[in-house]
């Protein structure tokens, strides 16, 4: 990235082009706007860009696809998916496609600035590794975390996991509580066995379900439990607070 971020916003609603055009310039940025996914497709191809902001939901041509196309013609673009409505397959799919993330209407501006800022920054990531029995949500985290500069291995069962993590030292280990044969709390527990400073963030689409696993996991150190669907700013938000904290101690070590 060069001196001024340029950044493309891609948009049906003229007014969110408009502000977010005015106050990304402002601060110093080069924007480029498209009302569609065609006038995105026809920007993209003149020109890459630092990073994308897109509406989700749009006519001619919705945000997934618009982006799935954008990928043919710059397959390392890098966006941002927005949205004002309740719309979490497409945010799903989107994510699936390795969309940066997913911002919801209206904007927090100082937090589409800090994305911009960290689009564009060249920092060496955490190691993590994703541990569940789904692949789509293993692909899902995958392409979310890339994104964000991180390295990230997958493993798709406890047994996976435990072998994974005797070489790397991963720095965070994402863990779904129900997988078969080891579930989330065995696995946890055998991981601890391997590296008892391990950072596990457990995670689980079964609320009541899995509640006295989730509670147990907790109870022995784990970091944190997410519920599926994911609340991904949240979820981003965890993963630099661990890296940044591991890098502090790494510093005055």
């Amino acid at each position: 990235m060069g001196n001024k971020p340029h950044v493309l916003i891609v948009d049906d609603d003229a007014s969110v082009l408009r502000t977010m055009a005015l106050i990304l310039e402002r601060k110093g940025y080069a924007v480029t706007t498209a009302g569609d996914g065609p006038t995105a497709l026809e920007k993209v191809e003149q020109r890459p860009y630092d990073i994308i902001f897109m509406d989700i939901q749009m006519p001619l041509m919705d945000g997934v696809e618009t982006y799935r196309k954008i990928k043919e013609i710059r397959p390392d673009a890098a966006a941002m998916m927005m949205t004002a409505y309740a719309v979490e397959d497409l945010v799903q799919q989107a994510l699936q496609e390795g969309a940066y993330g997913v911002l919801h209407k209206p904007l927090d501006m100082d937090r589409v600035i800090a994305i911009i800022d960290g689009a564009g920054a060249d920092k060496q990531g955490a190691l993590i590794l994703v541990v569940d029995d789904d692949p789509s949500t293993c692909v899902m985290l995958q392409n979310i975390l890339t994104r964000r500069g991180h390295g990230v291995g997958v493993a798709h069962s406890g047994e996976e996991a435990v072998t994974a993590a005797r070489d790397p030292a991963y720095d965070i280990i994402f863990v779904d509580m129900k997988m078969p044969v080891l579930n989330g709390l065995e696995t946890y527990m055998a991981l601890r066995a391997v590296d008892p400073e391990v950072v596990v963030i457990a995670m689980t689409g079964y609320r009541q379900e899995m509640a006295s696993l989730v509670d147990e996991v907790l109870a022995n150190h784990a970091y944190t439990c997410l519920y599926k669907p994911f609340d991904i700013d949240r979820l981003l938000t965890l993963v630099d607070e661990i890296w940044e904290s591991k890098q502090r101690r790494g510093h005055q070590g």
